[in-house]
């Protein structure tokens, strides 16, 4: 044990402010809206970005949208809110059976603020302890996620033949006594575990019970080395996501996204027309009818008259314009597969088959009366108050006593009945996909015509119960649809290749040319506003997360100096940037002074991108709204020089004045380090043999 030998100089100035809910954002955001230059349209699109899709919806077909007090939350984000967070710190990791740990083993903590460093050799169980806290809390683990699922499945330790268990004790303020959180693998799959957890007062429940799954994924109390080359490298929306989260950012930054996305498709809107009426003009040119000549030369007027156009492209003849129409919707007209009705006529027969098997036995006796009782134990849920049966008039006879008799009644019979309710399960099922088969007669049909009569006859068989009657009549009568259809069909393409020249193609997409062109005039005049608003949103926005970040960007720049020692590698800023795909977190830094425009990628080496890592994970722990007062840090060294060490070591101390960190490595430069610099910190030995027995010794022992 290393105990306090010199002062730690003050280092952090003060933790960042806590960060409200999501809704306090958009509050904020509407009160700014309130003085901004923005006219009552486009500050309706403002409004309508923090309501949601359905508003910004309503906003663009023209709709009012209210315009929210700035006291009023706009919407509910589901994120905590500004009631303090009940901190908790680890007491006790005891584990057995799991990864490298065999017989049981514990690791106990001050529950309170503290460095603790385990020092261990690769193998000794460090990572094991870790990630079992982890599975514990989370029921999952990160490292595991990103691995084979052979090396997944490597999780049981193999030389302990009990199950498989992890607890962890957590002490949370304003309670006296601990809660203990375990989870207990009872099969062969890494998913089969049980999580519990036993409160202060005795009481017992499932993890879900502490509420705790947006704060274990916001707040992460749980680091690796894996994690850390992540943060940097990895995909650029992850920090991003997790960045915004911890800020209570995540409801603006969708609220961006949103107008950003309706203002591109009002954009795309606006466009299409322009964009088409090339394609439309040399298709009309093409073609030899008068009407076609008509619409190409008011296409290329100014303006465009979009009445006389829609009245061209609604002429589209011939004389019988809704014989056409069934015309063209004949020639699309889908029919059933060969295929598919003789699978539907074999299921049929079969279902017949094994229902008249199950005939008469006692399971279609027992079937029977289970669903009598069931439909009685649901006219008795739905009217308790009534206790006579309705079948046989006798007075009182449904009641608990009844209810109770009549459940025992359907457990003993149901395992009797089995065979026989597969049976009619299948005969239902099998029906059922005759009837959704048979769909009515289009209604654009005509019901005179050959397709129309047997289409009739067709669809009547959904009104047949009878298996074998309903197979035969999809067999002879799906097929005589069939070939009907299949004519019909032809016939109607033959007899649209009409002198026409094809005006009845060109005329719906005349007609739908047209319609376009008058949404993209709404359009226009509808994205001027929502422009004006996105881009007094996009700077508000960048205002907030600016302002939201800079502590956590002032504490990752401190961390930072403390990790570069002798580096001329400055840390200048953390900035969130970008929306949608193109959201990440830049990271400027400068060499020598020199400003590298935020490329740090191709300027940092592995042990200096840890340590970045390490500058933008730290602080984060800091953020008071942050439930977990401890941070498991795995393997945070590797690839680090001695000298960044030594600038961790500082860190590390320094944090933990403030938070429980407990630290695992195999690097004795570490614990080196903070005995050199005199610096608080418990560091305890793990030790393993070759049957998985581990132990945890102080240093001498």
């Amino acid at each position: 044990m290393v105990t306090t030998v010199t002062t730690v100089p003050a280092a952090f100035a003060g933790e960042p402010p806590r960060p409200d809910d999501d809704g306090a954002v958009g509050r904020a955001v509407l009160a700014r809206l309130a003085h901004s230059p923005l006219d009552a349209s486009a500050r309706r699109w403002v409004a309508a970005a923090l309501l949601g899709d359905d508003a910004l919806a309503a906003c663009a077909r023209g709709e009012d949208v209210p315009l929210r007090p700035p006291g009023e939350a706009p919407q509910d984000t589901g994120h905590p809110s500004d009631v303090p967070a009940r901190r908790g710190y680890i007491g006790r990791i005891e584990v057995q059976g799991f990864r490298g740990i065999g017989r049981p083993t514990a690791l106990e903590f001050p529950p309170g603020p503290g460095l603790t460093v385990i020092v261990g050799r690769n193998g000794s169980g460090k990572s094991s302890f870790a990630e079992a806290a982890e599975a514990a809390l989370t029921g999952r683990n990160l490292r595991w996620d990103g691995m084979p699922a052979a090396w997944r499945d490597g999780w049981r330790n193999l030389h302990f033949d009990e199950h498989t268990r992890v607890s962890v004790q957590l002490h949370l303020a304003g309670e006296a006594a601990p809660l203990q959180v375990t989870r207990t693998w009872t099969g062969d799959s890494v998913r089969s575990a049980r999580g519990e957890v036993v409160h202060p007062s005795g009481r017992t429940g499932p993890l879900r019970t502490l509420g705790w799954e947006a704060d274990l994924a916001r707040y992460r109390p749980f680091l690796s080395y894996d994690e850390l080359g992540r943060a940097v490298t990895g995909r650029a929306a992850e920090l991003y996501d997790t960045l915004t989260a911890l800020l209570g950012l995540t409801g603006l930054a969708e609220a961006e996204r949103r107008l950003a996305k309706a203002c591109d498709r009002l954009a795309k809107q606006q466009d299409r027309p322009a964009r088409e009426l090339g394609y439309l003009l040399d298709r009309l040119r093409e073609s030899a009818d008068p009407r076609a000549r008509r619409a190409a030369e008011l296409l290329v007027a100014s303006p465009i008259d979009l009445d006389r156009l829609a009245s061209i492209a609604a002429d589209d003849g011939p004389a019988d314009p809704g014989r056409q129409l069934v015309l063209r919707r004949l020639r699309r007209l889908a029919v059933p597969e060969r295929a598919l009705l003789g699978d539907i006529v074999n299921e049929l027969r079969g279902a017949a088959m094994e229902l008249a098997m199950a005939a008469g036995t006692k399971g279609d006796r027992a079937h029977g009366v289970v669903e009598l009782l069931r439909q009685a134990l649901e006219h008795h849920r739905r009217h308790p108050k009534e206790t006579d049966c309705p079948t046989c008039g006798a007075g009182g006879a449904l009641g608990p006593q009844w209810q109770a008799r009549a459940q025992a009644e359907i457990a003993t019979l149901d395992r009797v009945a089995a065979g026989a309710s597969a049976a009619y399960e299948r005969a239902d099922n099998a029906r059922d996909q005759a009837r959704f088969l048979m769909a009515p007669m289009p209604s654009w049909l005509p019901a005179d015509s050959e397709l129309g009569q047997v289409w009739a006859q067709w669809s009547a068989g959904a009104e047949i119960t009878d298996l074998g009657e309903l197979a035969g009549h999809i067999e002879t009568v799906g097929r005589r649809l069939r070939s009907t259809a299949i004519a019909a069909r032809k016939e109607a393409g033959a007899r649209l290749d009409d002198p026409s020249d094809g005006w009845g193609e060109l005329a719906e997409a005349l007609g739908a040319w047209v319609a376009d062109a008058r949404a993209a005039m709404h359009a226009r005049d509808v994205l001027h506003p929502a422009g004006q608003a996105l881009n007094w949103f996009t700077g508000q926005a960048r205002e907030v997360r600016a302002e939201r970040l800079r502590p956590l960007a002032v504490q990752a720049e401190h961390v930072w100096q403390r990790l570069r020692q002798e580096r001329h590698i400055d840390l200048e800023a953390l900035r969130l940037v970008g929306r949608g795909a193109q959201r990440r977190v830049a990271v400027d830094v400068a060499v020598d002074g020199a400003d590298t425009d935020g490329n740090a990628p191709g300027l940092l080496s592995q042990g200096e991108f840890q340590a970045l890592a390490l500058s933008i994970c730290l602080p984060r722990t800091l953020v008071p709204g942050n439930p977990f007062g401890f941070l498991l840090l795995d393997d945070p060294v590797q690839a680090m020089d001695t000298e960044t060490v030594e600038g961790l070591s500082s860190v590390l101390a320094e944090v933990g004045r403030h938070r429980q960190l407990v630290v695992f490595t195999h690097d004795t430069r570490l614990p080196d380090a903070l005995r050199r610099l005199g610096l608080p910190a418990a560091i305890r030995l793990i030790h393993r043999d070759a049957m998985s027995n581990v132990w945890v010794a102080d240093p001498g022992d």
